[in-house]
């Protein structure tokens, strides 16, 4: 791997931005109505230099977040260098990849699908196909998986689950002529990963590490596979809120990075053009500027690649800025209604020589950055009755077999009990606590928890798996004997809903 360029750090003032513009967007975003329902982190370039950046404690600079929808960019960006190789064109079919899995028959329409279907997200499905090939692992919330992912392919395989996702996607039935009917389908992004898997006999990962991944400086990235080690596409890459600015201003810069060519110009200028009218099933003002390939059109002129729970690359080609963000929140088009409201019009086109007062107010605010901490008291009169008691949990959707908590006044120890065992998770007083569990399947997950009194016989634990978006809140409720736990999400696949389990001492 080449060494990495750091990106130069500036001011907002010396940017053209005003200081005070970035404080109204921080303070507008911490307006979020669920604890723990936010942004994680921001990154905001102009003319190719860091004018601000801030995490919300426990995220960090190193923090890598599940991308998302957002990776799908990062494939579409694989698709223009094979077709700049020769490897194939915008225009080839579909089956021609897969001539041991097409069907019998195939219908006319699945016969008209071409690649730039896959990527304009207009393949003729009348409905996302993603949930049939995936096999619902998309349909999963933010309480899981609590298994681990090849844990969840192991079990559903012993059950005649089909391996071959492509196989399973080329046998729906595609109601639409391709072209003419636009339908969000993540399982399309993931038949160009399987394209290029099927061109080099690589994964999009391997194919991408020393075209993209490994000049624009972003190291060690992951992506997730579907059982056959083909990596999903339309999700499932991993990396920090710097990477996505770094892949953010390389696209601005149209394809040149740090003076060497990373993608094609006209590669460049086609993937972020509107090919699909995406009116038809969006209703958001910024979902229904157009969509490219694998690329969202925005207002003002603007397009982004974005992924689930908040997870963006916004390119503003007029402005000359890249504003890259990672979240954990439900509404989506909040946040950029709040870049445009408060960002975009305070950009000017020379240096700022005023704000210097300001600058420092910014400053301070970015360096204090924290997701909310449990508001309340360290300690409870009757805490002494309900510490280290073992609660044995009624059959829940955790799937937790008991808790019992250990309640000391600076600090507080969880113990969750399920099938796969103990698991034991510190918890902080007015400050994060860091450290790993596999609570939810994973080795060593990173973790940070806070707890606090919020009543005599109520104690709220926030979490915060820092590698992820998912931050849940629990909320204890003690009565004698018993024990009522709510757990409450900050975002979710399906509107989020405050979910009970109920347990007693036994």
């Amino acid at each position: 791997m080449t060494n990495v360029v750091q990106l130069a750090r500036s001011t907002p003032e010396a940017e053209g931005i005003p200081s005070s513009a970035i404080l109204e967007f921080i303070r507008s975003v911490e307006e979020h109505v669920r604890p723990m329902d936010a942004l994680q982190s921001f990154m905001l370039l102009r003319h190719g230099n860091v004018a601000a950046e801030g995490c919300w404690a426990p995220y960090g600079s190193n923090s890598r977040h599940p991308l998302h929808s957002l990776s799908k960019s990062f494939t579409s960006s694989a698709i223009g260098l094979a077709i700049h190789e020769g490897l194939l064109l915008v225009d080839d079919p579909v089956l021609k990849f897969f001539p041991d899995d097409a069907p019998a028959n195939p219908s006319d329409n699945l016969k008209a699908m071409r690649v730039r279907h896959l990527l304009s997200m207009n393949t003729g499905h009348k409905m996302d196909t993603t949930e049939w090939v995936f096999q619902h692992l998309h349909q999963m919330n933010v309480f899981g998986p609590w298994v681990h992912q090849q844990e969840y392919f192991a079990r559903h395989r012993s059950s005649g689950w089909d391996d071959n996702w492509p196989k399973i996607f080329l046998s729906l039935p595609v109601e639409y002529k391709p072209g003419t009917w636009f339908v969000y389908n993540t399982a399309a992004s993931y038949m160009l990963s399987a394209i290029i898997t099927k061109l080099i006999g690589q994964s999009l990962l391997d194919y991408l590490r020393p075209r993209l991944f490994d000049p624009l400086g972003i190291k060690k990235p992951v992506w997730e596979t579907d059982p056959c080690g083909i990596n999903l596409g339309g999700n499932g890459l991993h990396a920090t809120t710097e990477d996505i600015a770094r892949f953010g201003q390389m696209y601005l810069q149209k394809g040149v990075w740090e003076g060497k060519r990373i993608l094609p110009e006209e590669w460049i200028a086609e993937a972020t053009t509107p090919h699909s009218d995406n009116s038809n099933t969006q209703t958001n003002p910024d979902w229904t500027a157009g969509y490219g390939y694998q690329f969202w059109r925005c207002r003002h002129n603007c397009y982004r690649g974005d992924g689930a729970f908040g997870q963006y690359c916004v390119v503003m080609p007029e402005r000359d800025a890249v504003l890259a963000m990672t979240g954990g929140l439900q509404n989506m088009q909040s946040v950029l209604d709040k870049v445009w409201q408060h960002l975009l019009p305070a950009m000017q086109p020379e240096p700022l020589t005023d704000g210097s007062q300001t600058y420092g107010v910014l400053c301070e605010k970015l360096s204090a950055l924290s997701l909310p901490l449990p508001n309340g008291r360290s300690s409870s009169p009757k805490m002494g009755q309900w510490s280290d008691e073992v609660y044995k949990l009624k059959t829940n959707f955790l799937k937790l077999e008991s808790v019992s908590i250990q309640f000391r006044s600076e600090s507080s120890s969880l113990i969750l009990q399920d099938q796969r065992g103990r698991h034991a998770i510190e918890l902080g007083y007015s400050t994060w606590l860091k450290g790993i569990t596999d609570l939810r399947g994973y080795d060593s997950e990173p973790v940070a928890a806070a707890g606090t009194w919020v009543a005599e016989d109520s104690f709220e634990a926030r979490f915060c798996y820092y590698n992820s978006f998912f931050c849940p809140v629990f909320r204890f409720r003690y009565t004698g004997r018993e024990l009522q736990i709510e757990v409450e999400p900050n975002a979710s696949s399906v509107p989020p809903a405050i979910k009970t389990i109920a347990g007693a001492i036994t």
